[in-house]
């Protein structure tokens, strides 16, 4: 429908989302000044933290954010997943989601979304008004959908990904004019979908804040030498955000969130080395490089982030522990690990959290049986090439947690408190007047 029926008033109210992937809430709250927007977005609507899920990590939390339900309903736990009855992994990608996207259900009931740079949607739906995929797609010629939205980007050097392997450079510089340059190519794409004014949902990611943040997030919390640069960007952030809000028609309400929390790290863990070390895991091969390449001995692997599995019989092919005995290993891996200190003595992790607890669903066979949420500043990982240790240092000084993930809602009559990731569905559908079962999300609308 054009711009006429709505002023008519015919049409459902409308939603602009932009997600800021990995932006902490407190980052946003302590800064006030620095960033005026992101206040007056505090201030005339509802702002605070929420929880995101588990584990935290982007491919995960970004079909959990919008489909409102857990990895045991999307299918997608991770960056890695195992398939089926194999020790065979894969990179989930948009296909690989099994539950309804938001701007499905926008489409069955008649309305229309454009969605731009969201992760986990490679290839791009051809049911929506337009779409571009985000992270891990091949390139905009692929990822775009219709032949006018991929020839647009085109047009303007449109950027899917900043160059993250820049950040591995000590010199932060050359990164982060990427960085920028990418931020300002994603935002003058967003702003020319939305002044056309054609869509009834706007879906659009921010996923450099992530990429800034894994490089630079304890310069800014421990005042290093490139925190000017990261608040420098951050200002950027906020003008961006601040000049959608006022670009957007008064039937549009703007949410903005982020998929997890960020902090600053400390250590990697390579938890498949720890596993070695402690007799949980063993190789067939001296030169071992995947998980097809552990032996029937081993009780148990680690998938990143956190994410552990018993070597169960009848579940995996080489699998080592009896059925009857499953609770106890599990039991007694989780104990371990909840014991981990790191190299001064601090708790590795925060808490294990186990399968029943997290995920529900038609696609729980491959869930992890236990998920290490971290502690701040323990970056869990796995790897199975084997490593020197299992604390080491990269070139990253930030990671994601589970904690303290943002929400901004722009109407007044919207609560932010006790909430997470699973709640940012319904509540988007309840400011588009769009009605769904309540059983059908993991969470509940905030208004």
């Amino acid at each position: 429908m054009g711009l006429f029926d709505r002023l008519k008033g015919d049409d459902n109210p409308r939603v602009a989302f932009i997600g800021i992937d990995g932006v902490p809430f407190t980052l946003l709250k302590d800064n006030r000044d620095e960033f005026p927007n992101f206040a007056a977005l505090a201030d005339e609507g509802a702002a605070g933290p929420i929880d995101s899920i588990v584990p935290p990590e982007s491919s995960a939390c970004w079909p959990a954010l919008t489909t409102g339900v857990n990895p045991g309903e999307t299918g997608v736990y991770g960056f890695q997943d195992r398939e089926v009855g194999s020790y065979d992994t894969y990179v989930p990608m948009g296909r690989d989601v099994q539950a309804t996207r938001l701007w499905d259900r926008v489409g069955e009931n008649g309305m229309d979304a454009t969605v731009m740079n969201v992760p986990v949607t490679f290839p791009p739906q051809r049911n929506v008004q337009r779409m571009v995929s985000g992270f891990l797609s091949p390139g905009v010629d692929k990822a775009a959908y219709p032949d006018e939205l991929r020839d647009y980007l085109e047009s303007i050097d449109y950027r899917i990904d900043t160059n993250a392997k820049l950040g591995h450079k000590e010199d932060k510089t050359e990164f982060m004019e990427d960085a920028h340059e990418t931020l300002e190519k994603r935002y003058e794409a967003f702003s020319h979908y939305i002044s056309q004014d054609d869509w009834d949902l706007f879906f659009g990611v921010f996923m450099t804040t992530d990429r800034v943040n894994h490089f630079l997030f304890k310069d800014y919390e421990q005042d290093g030498e490139n925190r000017e640069l990261f608040m420098e960007f951050y200002r950027k952030v906020d003008e961006c955000i601040g000049n959608i809000r006022e670009a957007l028609p008064d039937d549009v309400t703007l949410v903005v969130a982020s998929d997890h929390g960020f902090t600053s790290e400390d250590y990697e863990v390579h938890f498949n080395e720890w596993l070695e070390r402690e007799g949980w895991l063993s190789y067939r091969t001296d030169d071992h490089e995947s998980l097809e390449d552990i032996d029937e001995e081993s009780r148990a692997y680690s998938l990143i982030p956190g994410r552990f599995y018993v070597n169960l019989e009848g579940r995996e092919p080489r699998g080592s522990v009896p059925r009857d005995e499953y609770e106890a290993v599990r039991d007694e891996l989780k104990a371990e690990i909840e014991a981990l200190e790191g190299p001064d003595g601090e708790q590795v992790v925060d808490r294990v959290v186990e399968k029943e607890e997290a995920f529900r669903g038609d696609h729980d066979d491959i869930a992890p049986d236990l998920v290490a949420i971290p502690a701040h500043g323990f970056d869990l990982k796995a790897g199975f090439k084997g490593n020197d240790a299992v604390f080491d240092t990269g070139p990253r000084n930030g990671m994601h947690s589970f904690d303290n993930a943002t929400l901004f809602v722009d109407d007044p009559e919207a609560t932010v408190g006790d909430a997470d990731l699973f709640d940012i569905a319904p509540t988007i559908l309840d400011l588009m007047e769009i009605e769904y079962a309540r059983t059908d999300f993991d969470g509940r609308s905030l208004v």
